[in-house]
């Protein structure tokens, strides 16, 4: 558990702030996305008559949510891990190996950020055929994920030492 004096990091304050808010825009996209399906569901079978785009929009909100909760899942540290070794190390080492860590994941989001980005500008011309939006706005999770959990990354690294010197 993180001490009050943790919690008064700037970088700790940022980081739980961005959290909230995309806590908050999973909330809103899961109730969407239920939306969408339901609405399939009871056109299709109540009413005999497909809803064209549902599908696409579905797909292209659960992508949203898969990448964006990736990054409340990383700041939660609910992702599976094997922390075996860890306690053997003692505190140094400890440190040692969460910091290590952080970095090394912080190496893989910035490959999400920067070919996400790359990704989201090669298909900025694409048109998904049924809601007709460009398909760029769909891949800019990618770079806003990773960037997000950049922030989360040096958020545990600076807060981390401190927590298990305590």
């Amino acid at each position: 558990m993180m001490t009050q004096g943790l919690r008064n990091n700037p970088l700790d304050r940022f980081s739980r702030r961005t959290n909230a808010v995309v806590e908050q825009s999973l909330l809103g996209l899961g109730i969407l996305m239920i939306g969408v399906v339901a609405a399939q569901v009871f056109f299709r079978y109540v009413l005999n008559h497909s809803l064209f785009w549902s599908e696409e929009l579905a797909r292209y909100i659960l992508v949203w949510l898969t990448f964006l909760g990736a990054s409340v899942a990383y700041r939660r540290g609910v992702h599976p891990r094997i922390d075996l070794f860890v306690s053997r190390f003692g505190t140094r080492g400890a440190r040692a190996i969460h910091v290590g860590t952080h970095l090394v994941a912080m190496a893989f989001f910035s490959v999400l950020v920067i070919y996400g980005a790359q990704f989201a500008y090669f298909v900025r011309l694409q048109i998904s055929p049924a809601l007709q939006i460009p398909k760029w706005i769909v891949m800019l999770v990618l770079p806003i994920s990773g960037m997000v959990m950049i922030l989360h990354a040096l958020a545990a690294i600076v807060s981390e030492p401190r927590e298990h010197a305590s």
